[in-house]
């Protein structure tokens, strides 16, 4: 990759990404940045960077997953070991954003830790983040400096046309993810549905109703994360009840927290397809789930970035 007024690209992998950013490092031609990352005997978190990054642009991929505060603090502490090593830039490349669901107070006396953790990442020295489907879009307002926000829509767009699959109706899985249901409807050329649902508490959902006309239509489902799986399997039984003829799932991350494997596999869905923002291990493995990469999204966005080129114009 060439210099660009920036100085040279670099990209350094956080523990939770070494495999995507494998991949896009593969896609720009370039190799990792050399890192250490590991604990001391204590736990503390142990970050060394084995390369010289004075006066380069730098891009740190690290998704905030499971163990989340680990690998928001690693994020951080890479950061400032970059900046203190007279980077030029540092640009938080952060696939999945944690804690995104606390973004408002819905009760007294709650935190807003989706502020707080930007607060974070920009003390620690980011000055620009690079994100994917935020739980909530108005997130990037949080940060004070520059955020790119980027949509797997049209990588799972893209998937579902390839199936060829006839009588598609997209379903929304609450009004909450009614415009990324609106996108995915526009690039199938589908009608949409919405699910009527309540959360008596967190982690639990009980669709209330389901609008719009689904019966002999293939329904896909599409929301930003799948985490425990209660809300897309109530949905799938829901839909099916209605008249539906089968019933897909798709998500950009797959949270997939205990017992969500077990209740897809358990369920009447026919496939759940998901993107690599999130690490799946072994213990996340079905045969239902499909994972689709976003590295070459991410690759050339990194590169625009760089050259300090149109982002917006990946979704034209």
């Amino acid at each position: 990759m060439s210099q660009a007024n920036g100085g040279q690209l670099k990209i350094f992998a956080g523990s939770s990404a070494r495999e995507l950013s494998s991949e896009i490092a593969a896609y720009l031609g370039m190799p990792l940045g050399r890192i250490e990352l590991g604990t001391f005997a204590n736990g503390e978190i142990k970050v060394i960077v084995n390369e010289n990054v004075r006066g380069n642009d730098i891009f740190v991929v690290q998704s905030t997953c499971s163990p989340v505060n680990d690998h928001l603090m690693e994020l951080l502490i890479i950061i400032d070991a970059l900046m203190r090593a007279s980077a030029r830039r540092v640009t938080a490349v952060v696939p999945y954003y944690g804690y995104a669901r606390q973004d408002r107070k819905t009760r007294g006396r709650e935190p807003i830790t989706a502020k707080l953790v930007a607060n974070l990442i920009t003390t620690a020295g980011a000055g620009r983040v690079l994100t994917m489907d935020l739980h909530a879009g108005q997130i990037q307002g949080f940060f004070d400096i520059p955020v790119d926000h980027l949509s797997a829509v049209p990588i799972l767009a893209d998937y579902f046309l390839q199936k060829g699959i006839e009588d598609v109706v997209v379903v929304s899985p609450d009004l909450g993810s009614l415009a990324r249901a609106r996108d995915m409807a526009v690039k199938l050329r589908a009608p949409i549905a919405i699910v009527d649902k309540r959360r008596p508490e967190p982690n639990v959902a009980e669709v209330m109703n389901i609008v719009g006309r689904v019966k002999g239509k293939t329904a896909i489902i599409i929301d930003d994360m799948i985490d425990t799986a209660g809300s897309l399997v109530s949905a799938v039984d829901a839909l099916l009840d209605r008249g539906a003829k089968q019933v897909y799932g798709c998500c950009t991350h797959p949270v997939l927290s205990p017992p969500a494997v077990e209740r897809i596999n358990g369920s009447r869905i026919s496939e759940v397809v998901v993107t690599n923002t999130i690490p799946l291990g072994a213990d996340k493995s079905s045969g239902k789930i499909r994972v689709l990469s976003v590295a070459r999204l991410l690759g050339e966005a990194i590169s625009r970035i760089h050259e300090d080129l149109s982002v917006s114009e990946l979704f034209v």
